[in-house]
């Protein structure tokens, strides 16, 4: 037996990332502009970093509280109560490793091997390995596209849901479509899972990317009741331009808190105290920040999907929310051989809609928080390619 069959199953079989191929494939390359991952251009704010960096110099480097500290559960607590006027206690509040270990560890704890848990396609591929790695089945449900936007039919929802379902996976808005939940969607997805007992993980990371009425997405938060069954996954890497730090939170009922606590402890044992103390300032004092990160995604969508819908030959809608243009362009059925062809010729980096699972094939996606100029020239370039095609 060779050494890579002796490993786990379920490791062996972990995909390797069809966007991370891309950003192997592209990174380094004179004048690339990268828009294959999700995040902006921006380095973290200055005054996150003095905070982080002023607790490390000042020895904040030992163990420290599993669930996170007091100060940074609060900050959560008081950031969720001008954001989404909801009043949580620091209990209901989980610090931990980034939001992709947030998400890992709210399916761990509402999944067993062989149950199944339902997400809606295409999306985020790590969501798909996070539940396929930790045993249980992920079943996908394509989104439906028509006249460039993705609705959900929750008849067809319902009809996956089996006995065997143990949770439903919501990203809204979503990545890679933007397709964002109305509050009648999140009603009635709430009123499925009350119907079969089973759990909502909702991933509500892209929540201030909303580019309708208010200053935020509708959020299971506003339908929700005392008992519904849902886990918040979130992270600090989007709002606050903090991917590398790592760093994200869960909010869930208090009745389970150990329950998370224990995974934090035999997973990363929590996140370092002084990292902590720069997202407690990023939450505190960081509004203007996100709002401007916020205008800036919204310029840019608008500089990018306007350019690209004047080719006619890209099916596309301005997305309702989080940071994407989900491209389905005439002339491309292979979404990997074309991202890579881009890459080659005109230098713009994009991740491939295959890498986001069925119904994304013929799909290219861009992530347009940037610098409006530099949005400028890739949206040239990449119009540029298209009518060529």
């Amino acid at each position: 037996m060779s050494i890579l069959a002796s490993l786990s199953p379920r490791a062996i079989s972990a995909p390797e990332s069809g966007i991370v191929e891309v950003i192997n494939y592209a990174r380094g390359r004179k004048g690339l502009i990268p828009l294959w991952a999700g995040e902006g251009d921006l380095p973290s704010p200055d005054f996150v970093n003095r905070a982080a960096t002023e607790a490390l110099l000042g020895g904040e480097t030992f163990y420290t509280w599993q669930r996170g500290i007091p100060e940074l559960r609060q900050a959560l607590s008081d950031y969720y109560a001008r954001h989404f006027s909801v009043s949580l206690s620091q209990e209901h509040f989980y610090v931990t490793g980034s939001g992709m270990h947030a998400i890992m560890l709210a399916v761990q704890a509402v999944t067993s091997p062989g149950d199944e848990m339902v997400y809606l396609s295409p999306t985020w591929p790590n969501i798909v390995s996070a539940i396929e790695i930790s045993g249980a089945h992920a079943i996908g449900l394509p989104l439906e596209f028509t006249g460039g936007r993705w609705a959900l039919d929750i008849g067809k929802l319902e009809a996956v849901i089996t006995p065997k379902t143990k949770a439903l996976f919501i990203n809204t808005p979503s990545n890679p479509t933007g397709w964002t939940a109305t509050l009648d969607d999140l009603r009635s997805i709430l009123a499925l899972t009350r119907k079969h007992g089973i759990w909502i993980v909702a991933d509500e990371i892209y929540a201030r990317y909303y580019y309708g009425e208010g200053i935020r997405a509708p959020s299971f938060l506003d339908v929700m009741e005392e008992g519904d069954r849902v886990i918040f996954a979130n992270s600090f890497s989007k709002n606050w331009s903090m991917t590398g730090w790592r760093v994200g939170w869960l909010v869930a009922p208090p009745e389970i808190g150990q329950v998370i606590e224990n995974l934090i402890q035999y997973s990363n044992s929590g996140v370092a105290q002084f990292m902590q103390r720069g997202a407690v300032t990023a939450l505190n004092d960081g509004d203007e920040f996100v709002e401007a990160n916020i205008d800036r995604a919204r310029k840019s969508r608008d500089i990018l999907c306007d350019a690209l819908i004047a080719t006619n030959r890209v099916q596309t809608l301005k997305p309702d929310g989080a940071l994407y243009a989900f491209l389905k362009v005439d002339g491309v059925t292979d979404s990997r051989r074309a991202a890579l062809d881009i890459v080659d010729k005109i230098g713009v980096a994009l991740a491939p809609g295959s890498a986001f699972g069925p119904g994304g094939e013929l799909f290219l996606r861009a992530c347009f928080l940037r610098d409006p100029k530099q949005m400028e020239e890739a949206a040239e370039r990449l119009a540029g390619y298209i009518t060529r095609l």
